[in-house]
């Protein structure tokens, strides 16, 4: 009871089992597939921290996962002690990775569990991780139902894909987002090609894309950032697909640092830019992408290499994660509940009400 229904065939992520939080190692790919195994909040913290796990879904079904360890530690105690350690855990998390809306998202869907005062401790954990499961599940069929609505919008009989950064299983519970548009397109069209961006300084495209898409036998060439103006000059890309960490009410998107020059350079050429995202990444809350909070992080990113460093000590360094890609260049985004087109602040607002399909 109580296992993670792993998708035959995807690559794995993150997984429950015998009440701890399975997930890969994604610092060590791709040369190396090990796996990390948190038995507490602390440690799944940690490794969102640490980028063992990172994408805004994935990092979100790991902070519902770490709530429920942090449940099944205190259940135990009394009802006000049990309910102080979750709100802790809850703090905790959440200050991981700021940027990332699915986290918050998925914490606040824990605590509507655990804050309910008709049931004990007890039934708590156990509501708990049942929701962390039924958030992991709903993960993988927004990725599948992603790909699906995304494929429709590749055109062409060889189509030649520009994408940045990582959107894939590895980003997600499974499947993917921007990858799994890439990954249903491949289902219909096997002459489909992908450009991939290394994505400096982490290089998670070089590192975890590029792997995937190995994984999976979609043709596949990777490129490095300043080579992508080359290749939109040459007229090489058709479409860019890319993923977010969150999306404001107006459309704007955040995603990986090096988004928004991709989306200037297929703005000036005309290419068309999909961001592929579940609606648990758009954020009605803020208005624009002036109030997504950036979060910078450590300078040996930047100057180092493979552990290795390759700038002058001393040099001072500056290191976003993301960068906000304003609505205006965004073709479409593409959604769990369909694409939305512009004006995202209605048509965003409007699939966030219900099911629907293009609007």
């Amino acid at each position: 009871m109580f296992e993670t229904p792993h998708p035959p065939g995807d690559v794995l992520t993150i997984e429950w089992r015998d009440g701890a939080v399975v997930m890969i190692d994604q610092r060590r790919l791709p040369l190396e597939e090990v796996y990390v195994t948190c038995h507490t909040f602390e440690e799944v913290a940690e490794a969102i921290r640490s980028m063992v796990i990172r994408g805004a879904p994935a990092i979100g079904v790991a902070a519902a996962m770490g709530m429920a360890l942090a449940a099944r530690a205190a259940r135990g105690e009394s009802p006000a002690t049990f309910r102080g350690t979750l709100q802790d855990a809850t703090k905790v998390l959440y200050e991981t990775r700021p940027t990332a809306v699915n986290l918050k998202w998925a914490l606040d869907e824990m605590e509507a569990v655990w804050r309910r005062e008709d049931l004990s401790p007890g039934e708590v954990t156990e509501a708990m991780v049942t929701r962390a499961l039924e958030i992991y599940e709903d993960d993988v069929a927004s990725c599948r139902a992603i790909g699906a609505y995304g494929a429709a919008l590749i055109e062409g009989e060889q189509p030649v894909i520009l994408t940045h950064c990582n959107a894939g299983a590895l980003a997600t519970a499974g499947y993917g987002t921007a990858l799994g548009v890439i990954r249903s397109v491949f289902a219909r069209n096997p002459r489909v090609r992908v450009l991939v961006d290394e994505t400096r300084p982490f290089l998670q495209g070089a590192r975890l894309t590029a792997w995937e898409l190995l994984h999976e036998g979609i043709p596949a060439e990777l490129i490095t950032d300043n080579m992508a103006g080359h290749f939109f000059r040459t007229g090489e890309i058709t479409h860019v697909v890319v993923g977010a960490d969150r999306i404001a009410a107006n459309g704007d998107t955040a995603n990986k640092i090096g988004t928004y020059t991709v989306a200037v350079l297929a703005r000036e050429h005309g290419v068309p830019f999909y961001v592929a995202a579940p609606l648990s990444t758009v954020d009605l809350s803020i208005p624009d992408g002036d109030h997504i909070p950036i979060e910078e992080r450590d300078e040996s990113e930047v100057t180092h290499l493979a552990g290795r460093r390759v700038a002058p000590h001393g040099v001072r360094v500056r290191n976003p994660a993301f960068d906000v890609t304003p609505a205006r260049f965004v073709t479409a985004i593409v959604t769990d509940r369909g694409v939305a087109r512009p004006p995202y602040l209605e048509t965003l607002a409007r699939l966030a009400g219900g099911p629907g399909k293009e609007v």
